[in-house]
């Protein structure tokens, strides 16, 4: 239970972060274009990792046919969004007040947090309906998941061997 928790949270701030970076706004026009398209490549990448990894798991799972309609269900509810969550540029966030961007930023946590607890929720209902040995897997997973993301965001071994361990 709390490697999911802990893989959800990874995807949550995975995609938090690269919302953020597709919401770098380009000093100039020219570039705006080049960094938006470079964006909407790295989406699209996303998407098909995200795609291949559900597709390896499903193998891996060994589903039943009367488990598919929560296979659906599951992965329905974890396919990312089409566009991502929409920030204001940097221009808009320094005009803004103190408290304006406060205010702003919890906004943005609601719609992070909702996101983060519609998949706990599917992940939860789709776990129920997996077998012992299925529940094994899926954790098993979720945790390989988990460290790999980890590796990523935090630079890999050497980040981990210097701060120590995760």
């Amino acid at each position: 239970m709390k490697s999911i928790r802990t893989t959800l949270i990874a995807a949550s701030l995975l995609a938090g972060l690269s919302g953020l970076a597709l919401a770098q706004t380009a000093p100039e026009a020219k570039t705006s274009g080049h960094r938006a398209e470079r964006m909407e490549k790295m989406h699209a990448k996303m998407g098909e990792r995200h795609a291949k990894h559900l597709a390896e798991l499903k193998g891996k799972l060994k589903l039943e046919a009367g488990q598919e309609s929560a296979w659906t269900a599951f992965e329905q509810a974890m396919q990312p969004p089409a566009q991502p969550m929409a920030h204001p540029d940097r221009a808009a966030m320094e005009k803004m007040t103190t408290p304006e961007r406060i205010d702003q930023m919890q906004a943005h946590k609601g719609q992070r947090d909702a996101q983060m607890q519609k998949h706990a929720t599917a992940t939860k209902t789709f776990y129920a309906a997996l077998n012992a040995t299925q529940k094994k897997t899926f954790d098993a997973e979720t945790a390989r998941s988990m460290k790999n993301m980890d590796g990523g965001m935090h630079g890999g071994k050497e980040h981990r061997g210097h701060h120590g361990q995760h």
